[in-house]
């Protein structure tokens, strides 16, 4: 459900670009605005971005191998890191490149009711596509009690939130090439349409600085949330045969896939058996409450003094869930 969300905000948000983008280079090439230019470039690499987020959800979808025994979900946060860099250095970089330029080399802008005409239609269909995104972003957290931009710091899923961050960018972007074409105008003076392609360049970078220091921690290794880890400690504490609970070790290793490792100590008592029922009895439960929880690990006490031997520390692997 919550991979579907996100292609359908992907897939909006990547028509609207790719539409937008032929109708912002049309309009720079009638009205040689240069941010005009800067948003065209600006469409163009959030299509590509599109592309990539489609392609690291396609990858993270593939199931463990030989050579990847936890699977490739975090494909995803490795794309979407480069969909960060993608931004910072082909949309902010042109379009501060572009507003240095014209400086340089200042053009006369001419039809700026074509720039105005553009910029508006692409303003309505940036805004469907930002609805969309924040739509779908909302029916992946139903159960949200912070504001929109606490819930996308603390998703582990970039295919969506980056999304939003790129339409809201655009939006942004618009209203700033909007004020550059109209100030030229009144003023006559091409300096403005420079700036403003050097702010929306300014923008781009500081959306990206964001996204890379958001998909950076994913791809390290962030833990589930605490909601979720104190849900899971419950569970355990709750069983009869657990008499302590160690460090609970949780890992995305993407958006829905959760690696869960645990210290477990059972009751000196139980059998070897009684264990293993215990262990059984308590992955059910983790996995009934916590589908996103794959893989769990657990290293328990043995009750293999009840027959006169030494406790001693054993791993118990589970197997994965059920894809």
């Amino acid at each position: 459900m919550a991979e579907s969300a996100s292609k359908v905000s992907i897939y909006a948000a990547l028509g609207a670009n790719l539409a937008i983008a032929i109708a912002k280079f049309v309009g720079a090439s009638i009205s040689g605005s240069s941010a005009m230019l800067s948003e065209g470039i600006h469409s163009v690499v959030d299509s590509v971005n599109e592309v990539l987020l489609l392609y690291g959800l396609k990858q993270s979808e593939k199931g463990p191998d030989e050579l990847h025994p936890l699977g490739h979900g975090q494909e995803l946060y490795f794309w979407s890191l480069v969909v960060a860099v993608l931004i910072f250095s082909l949309g902010g970089g042109f379009s501060i490149y572009e507003g240095v330029k014209s400086f340089q080399d200042p053009e006369p802008s001419a039809n700026a009711l074509v720039s105005y005409v553009v910029l508006g239609t692409a303003a309505i269909v940036e805004g469907a596509a930002l609805t969309v995104s924040i739509r779908e972003f909302n029916h992946q957290n139903p159960n949200r009690q912070d504001s929109l931009w606490a819930a996308m710091k603390r998703s582990k899923d970039p295919s969506s939130f980056i999304v939003i961050f790129e339409d809201a960018a655009a939006l942004l972007g618009l209203g700033v090439a909007f004020a550059g074409v109209y100030l030229s105008q009144l003023t006559q003076n091409e300096m403005y349409d420079g700036i403003a392609s050097i702010v929306i360049g300014i923008i781009l970078t500081l959306v990206a600085m964001v996204l890379v220091s958001e998909t950076k921690g994913l791809l390290i290794g962030e833990s589930a949330l605490p909601e979720t880890q104190d849900s899971i400690k419950a569970i355990i504490q709750a069983d009869p045969a657990v008499t302590s609970l160690g460090q609970l070790i949780t890992l995305h290793m993407g958006p829905k896939d959760v690696m869960l490792a645990l210290n477990i100590e059972f009751a000196d008592a139980l059998s070897a058996d009684d264990i293993e029922a215990a262990v059984r009895r308590i992955e059910q439960s983790i996995r009934t409450n916590h589908e996103e929880v794959r893989r769990i690990f657990i290293e328990a006490a043995s009750a293999t003094q009840a027959l006169g031997e030494s406790s001693e520390q054993s791993t118990v692997a589970t197997s994965p869930a059920p894809d």
